[in-house]
């Protein structure tokens, strides 16, 4: 898969910009003043079988990285999915996620020597529910905030495993009983860094909402129902990607 990935950003720019939206911000992200060393490619919806070979098709894959592709979207749809039902059944909640929406987000940092220490790419939690990601094990950079003390600390890679987190749509969806984690990435070393995440984003309906489960008189409703899509239109045009959009959907 990493061989695969590092052959798409290969392409010429005007062949990685048919990676179009699908949903917003879904598609090719190219280096930009907030991010410029960092160019994603983007696929939604990962779980869907016709939609990997759309964007596979999209970008002309050869046949060994559209199989690569295709084969590594099964396995991690299927890891993501048991995650979060191991997660839901921690809260004493039996349910399904095997049709909630899933994104990869595929990841490539630009860096030189002479970005040593500079972000690759900005503070912020993610908008989802949940993510799968496979770092680069030949370099790290990825950094998390302590909740309390706001300081980062760093996530270095270990090979052979997966890091997973919480984004926004965790939190609200538990009613506050899961926490989003804000993180950065950052330059350490003047090589190429790839990775490649897996986002578990929401209910298939669109709608984001507690169950009644993680609701009671001791613990009242924190937040507003909310469609999805119209919450990553929030974070973009406010500029609160670390989170704080949810704050504007409090109950």
């Amino acid at each position: 898969m990493r061989a695969a990935v590092r052959a798409l950003f290969d392409l010429p720019d005007d062949a990685k910009r048919r990676n179009a939206d699908v949903i917003y911000g879904s598609g090719y992200m190219a280096p930009s003043a907030t991010n410029p060393l960092y160019e994603a490619f983007g696929l939604y919806d990962a779980a869907s079988p016709a939609d990997v070979d759309a964007f596979c098709s999209c970008l002309d894959a050869p046949p060994h990285a559209r199989e690569a592709i295709r084969s590594y979207a099964e396995k991690a749809h299927e890891l993501i999915v048991d995650v979060a039902a191991k997660l839901a059944t921690s809260l004493g909640l039996e349910c399904s996620f095997d049709d909630w929406p899933c994104q990869f987000r595929i990841n490539r940092y630009n860096y030189t020597p002479d970005t040593v220490g500079k972000t690759g790419v900005q503070i912020h939690t993610d908008s989802g529910f949940l993510t799968v990601l496979q770092e680069d094990d030949r370099v790290g950079g990825l950094e998390v905030a302590d909740p309390d003390t706001g300081e980062f600390a760093p996530v270095d890679p270990l090979p052979g495993t997966f890091l997973v987190n919480l984004g926004d749509v965790a939190t609200a969806w538990s009613n506050g009983e899961l926490h989003n984690v804000r993180h950065r990435v950052r330059c350490v070393a003047g090589v190429q860094r790839v990775s490649i995440a897996l986002f578990l984003l929401a209910p298939k309906d669109d709608k984001v909402r507690a169950p009644e489960a993680f609701v009671s008189a001791e613990r009242p409703r924190r937040f507003r129902d909310f469609g999805y899509d119209d919450y990553r239109r929030l974070r973009q045009s406010t500029g609160e990607h670390a989170g704080e959009a949810l704050a504007r959907l409090a109950a």
